[in-house]
C-alpha cells in the first residue's frame, strides 16, 4: 500500500513540473511579438461617395403585344431565342377580322356603284344647264347628290384600310432584333389588346437602374464616371450616368438613376448590382455626408456571425475591433462603423493572432 502511494505522489510531482515547463514555454512564446503588416484605412481618393442597389437591364427591350383579341393559333417563339426584326412570332384568329374584310368590300362595292350612277347624272344635267334645258336647281341638285355618292366611297374605302390594319396585328412581327427574355402567352391562349405576349431584349448596352436618396441626388451630374460592382462575382466595371430622375413620385421617395455599363459576356440583363457615385470635396458637397471608409476583404476577420479587424494598440499588442460592414466593391470592403479614416490596421501576421498578442511592424 505504501508502495502505491509513493508511486502516485511520485508521478503527481512529474506531471507538476511538466506543466510547468510548457506554461514557460507558452508564456516565451506569447512573449515573443508577432511581425505583422499594417495599413491605413482610407476614404474615396476623390473624395465622399455614395452607394446604390439596382440591376443590370437591356438599354433596348421592348413588350410585343397587339391590339387584337382572339386566341393564339401559333406562338413561334421561345425564351433563348434569336429573332430578326420583321419575324413573325405570334398568330391570332382571324375569323372576326375576315368577317369585318367582307363587309367592308360589299360596302365599297356598293358605295362605287352608287357613285358611278351619280357622276353619270351629273354630268348629264351639266350638259342640259349648258343648253338651257335644266335649271340652275336641278344642277345643284345633282351635284349635291354626285359630291354624297363621293363622300360614300371615300368612308367605305377607309374602313376597308381599317380593316386592313387590323388585320396586321393578327400576325405579329418582332419590332426589333434580340433576343426573347420573356414569354407570357401560349398557343391556345386568349390574346387581350395591349397585353403583353413576349419581351424582346436587344443584345449590346445595358445599363443599370438604382434608386438614389434625396440626400445624394443633387450632387450627381450626367455623364459623371462611377463603379459598378456585380454583386455575384464582385467584378468591377465602369460606368457613366446616363440618366438622372429629378422625380420620386413613383419611385417611392428615392430617385431613378440609369447608368450606361459596356457590353461583355460576363453581364446580363437582370444581374444585381451596387453603384458607387464619388463626390469631388469642394464647397458645394453636404457637410454631414460622412466619407466611406475602405479597406481589403482579406483584413476582415469573421467570428460567427461577428466582423472585426484587428487594429494596433499604443502598446504595440493586437486589438480586435468589431466593426460593421457595409458593400463590397471588388476586393475592398465598405466599413460604415468601427474604423475611422487613417486608422492602422494589420493586413498580414507572421503567426496568429489573438486579442493582447504582442506585434511588431515590419
Amino acid at each position: 500500500m505504501k508502495k502505491y502511494i509513493y508511486l502516485a505522489l511520485l508521478l503527481g510531482s512529474v506531471f507538476l513540473a511538466s506543466c510547468s515547463s510548457d506554461e514557460k514555454k507558452s508564456v516565451e512564446l506569447n512573449d515573443k511579438p508577432i511581425a505583422v503588416t499594417v495599413n491605413k484605412s482610407a476614404t474615396n481618393a476623390v473624395g465622399s461617395n455614395a452607394t446604390a442597389s439596382g440591376k443590370l437591364v437591356a438599354k433596348n427591350s421592348v413588350n410585343v403585344s397587339t391590339r387584337m383579341m382572339g386566341y393564339i393559333t401559333a406562338m413561334r417563339a421561345e425564351v433563348g431565342q434569336y429573332v430578326n426584326a420583321g419575324q413573325l412570332l405570334v398568330s391570332i384568329n382571324s375569323t372576326d377580322i375576315q368577317a369585318k374584310g367582307g363587309q367592308a368590300s360589299a360596302g365599297i362595292a356598293q358605295a362605287q356603284a352608287n357613285y358611278n350612277i351619280a357622276k353619270k347624272d351629273f354630268e348629264r344635267f351639266q350638259n342640259l344647264y349648258k343648253n338651257q334645258s335644266a335649271s340652275q336647281k336641278e344642277l345643284d341638285d345633282m351635284r349635291a347628290r354626285y359630291e354624297m355618292a363621293q363622300a360614300g366611297l371615300q368612308a367605305a374605302q377607309q374602313m376597308k384600310n381599317e380593316v386592313n390594319a387590323q388585320y396586321r396585328y393578327t400576325n405579329v412581327t418582332a419590332p426589333i432584333s434580340g433576343t426573347v427574355t420573356a414569354k407570357y402567352a401560349s398557343q391556345g391562349d386568349m390574346a387581350s389588346p395591349g397585353m403583353p405576349l413576349l419581351t424582346i431584349e436587344s443584345p449590346g448596352a445595358l445599363q443599370a437602374q438604382v434608386l438614389v436618396s434625396e440626400q445624394n441626388i443633387t450632387l450627381l451630374k450626367s455623364g459623371m464616371p462611377v463603379k459598378v460592382t456585380l454583386k455575384s462575382t464582385n467584378k468591377e466595371v465602369s460606368g457613366t450616368v446616363s440618366e438622372i430622375s429629378k422625380s420620386s413620385t413613383n419611385t417611392g421617395g428615392q430617385y431613378l438613376v440609369k447608368v450606361n455599363v459596356p457590353a461583355s459576356k460576363d453581364l446580363l440583363p437582370g444581374m444585381f448590382v451596387n453603384v458607387q457615385f464619388p463626390f469631388k470635396n469642394s464647397g458645394n458637397v453636404n457637410q454631414d455626408f460622412q466619407e466611406g471608409v475602405m479597406i481589403p476583404k482579406s483584413a476582415i476577420v469573421e467570428k460567427g456571425q461577428l466582423t472585426g479587424v484587428y487594429t494596433v494598440s499604443s502598446q504595440n499588442t493586437a486589438v480586435l475591433r468589431w466593426v460593421k460592414v457595409g458593400k463590397t466593391f471588388g476586393d475592398q470592403v465598405e466599413i460604415l462603423s468601427g474604423l475611422n479614416a487613417n486608422d492602422q490596421y494589420i493586413i498580414s501576421a507572421e503567426g496568429k493572432l489573438f486579442n493582447g498578442a504582442k506585434v511588431t511592424l515590419k
